[in-house]
């Protein structure tokens, strides 16, 4: 194992994920592609605003979440991991199984948010939709537990 492609997504589950994904990166001398997608441009239709404003935001968005990003890669560069990263905008899975593809990845390890199912019926999961088209094995790390 070679390359492994870690899907960012800045929630609760990134830093148990990154943990993960660092240690098995160390036991198999591999190397860490971490990979945020953002979501395609917004359609302006109906926006008041006007739609300069909403790029502003998006852009900045964009911005902080490119910062992030990079610092996560810092990080784990600095435990002794190979990592490079890559923020790609458009849908979610196709765009992780791209890149998993053109990086020739071994492995892609990423979060499962513990939602429920009302919300997978209705919505989907961005992890159930890796599993079921990745060509390579796909690691789901689950959403740290909030004890009530």
């Amino acid at each position: 194992m070679k390359t492994i492609l870690v899907a960012i997504d800045f929630s609760s589950v990134t830093e148990p994920m990154l943990d993960v994904a660092v240690r098995m990166a160390r036991s198999f001398d591999a190397r860490l592609c971490l990979v945020h997608v953002a979501p395609p441009d917004p359609t302006f239709v109906g926006y008041e605003a006007g739609p300069q404003t909403v790029r502003d935001a998006v852009a900045e968005e964009f911005r902080e979440e490119h910062r992030k990003l990079h610092a996560l890669q810092k990080r784990v560069e600095e435990q002794g991991v190979t990592a490079t990263s890559q923020f790609i905008q458009g849908p979610t899975i196709e765009k992780i199984l791209e890149e998993a593809k053109d990086l020739e990845a071994d492995l892609i390890v990423m979060g499962s948010h513990g939602r429920g199912a009302l919300y997978h019926l209705i919505v989907g999961s961005v992890s159930e939709g890796v599993l079921r088209k990745a060509t390579c094995p796909v690691l789901v790390v689950p959403s740290p537990r909030e004890d009530k």
